[in-house]
């Protein structure tokens, strides 16, 4: 069939209606990168592990124990306090004990250096003599300690040196001689005894003596 000459065709179709009806137009083409990979960041709408996570709720016995570790070390913490503090305690009531009374046998102790007096003279006898021994039982209960013996190395912190004789014998110096007795109550040093100390003369004259003979 020839067309006329003044028909020179019908114009094509869009492209877009071919072979689309009018409910199968196709959706917006996503973008691609240059390697053919979609971009970064697009959100596929599915959760990530780390949020699947922390949704997730936490079991009831998991929850009860850690509760359980956390007011157990509270308690052990204030078990601890309380010991300290019960030592602590312990510790100051002794002492406090101890101070008392050394004070109250500091003030005995000229009644028993006269009782020692009476004594070596042998003026304590009979029921005067009970009455002593009883005294001297008593405070020691109390915890009263005589402090210095003849014979005992002498040392500065419970004694107290008034003659002082030289002997070359001795290779320290020692007690000879108590003149006054001394005292105490646990660590607590009422007076230091008086004694007479015999050693090694000192150096100045152990010179003298050798150069002299």
């Amino acid at each position: 069939m020839n067309r006329p000459p003044h028909v020179r065709g019908l114009p094509h179709p869009p492209l877009a209606l071919v072979g689309h009806g009018p409910e199968e137009s196709p959706g917006p083409v996503p973008t691609r990168t240059t390697d053919g990979k979609e971009p970064a960041g697009r959100d596929t709408g599915s959760p990530s592990g780390d949020d699947r996570d922390a949704e997730r709720p936490v079991p009831p016995e998991a929850a009860l124990r850690a509760e359980l570790r956390e007011r157990t070390a509270d308690l052990q913490r204030l078990k601890a306090e309380f010991d300290n503090y019960r030592k602590r305690v312990h510790r100051d009531r002794l002492a406090v004990g101890e101070i008392a009374v050394a004070n109250v046998l500091s003030r005995l102790l000229p009644v028993l250096d006269s009782l020692a007096e009476a004594t070596e003279r042998g003026e304590v006898t009979g029921g005067f003599q009970r009455i002593a021994e009883a005294l001297h039982t008593e405070l020691a209960a109390l915890g009263l300690q005589p402090v210095g013996t003849a014979g005992a190395p002498f040392d500065p912190q419970i004694h107290e040196a008034l003659t002082f004789t030289p002997d070359e014998r001795l290779d320290r110096a020692v007690c000879t001689e108590v003149l006054r007795q001394g005292y105490r109550v646990g660590d607590h040093l009422l007076r230091p005894a008086q004694v007479a100390v015999a050693g090694q003369p000192p150096a100045d004259q152990r010179g003298s003596a050798a150069g002299g003979g």
